[in-house]
């Protein structure tokens, strides 16, 4: 079969409002798609920068994968999330971003979003934290109904994934 490998890191996040902020991931794949190895989701840990609007994480990606064809290949998915100084967690963004198809190393900057509320959910949010959350997180990858949704741009998390193929010729698959 043919095998995907990809290797790399979520570097940082950068343009959120606010400092202490964390970002769990995972990557999906179509059903002709099976993991070998590696973890398909994850959690960087909190950062909280003080003189820099970055948030660095170097969170490491690695897994590999084997198919029968490309139909459904592998896209990574992301929630960003502020942990405020009592420890509570509210959502700052969602996105995702399709693996590259070509071999090589890959520079990703994955733009995030957030659902918006009414006047008076943005009015609780300002004052009491928290704000309006996906139901079901498929939303953000699957896109069946996200064009009905209301949203704001958040920040941006860079990442550096290396994409390394093989035996694609050899069982007829081509990207």
């Amino acid at each position: 079969m043919a095998e995907v490998h990809i290797i790399g890191q979520i570097v940082s996040a950068s343009q959120f409002p606010s400092h202490s902020i964390f970002c769990k991931w995972g990557i999906h794949a179509g059903g002709g798609w099976k993991v070998v190895e590696g973890l398909k989701e994850g959690q960087t840990h909190v950062d909280n920068p003080q003189y820099d609007n970055i948030a660095y994480w170097c969170h490491p990606i690695d897994i590999h994968f084997v198919t029968k064809g490309i139909q459904g290949w592998p896209k990574i998915h992301l929630q960003v999330y502020h942990q405020d100084r009592h420890g509570r967690c509210e959502i700052y963004g969602y996105g995702y971003c399709h693996i590259p198809t070509s071999p090589g190393n890959h520079s990703i900057n994955c733009v995030t979003w957030r659902p918006v509320g009414s006047m008076r959910d943005q009015i609780t949010q300002f004052f009491l934290g928290g704000g309006p959350q996906l139901k079901s997180p498929d939303v953000v990858y699957c896109g069946n109904d996200r064009f009905r949704l209301q949203t704001e741009t958040m920040g941006v998390v860079h990442m550096e994934l290396g994409v390394i193929l093989r035996n694609f010729d050899k069982f007829g698959v081509e990207c």
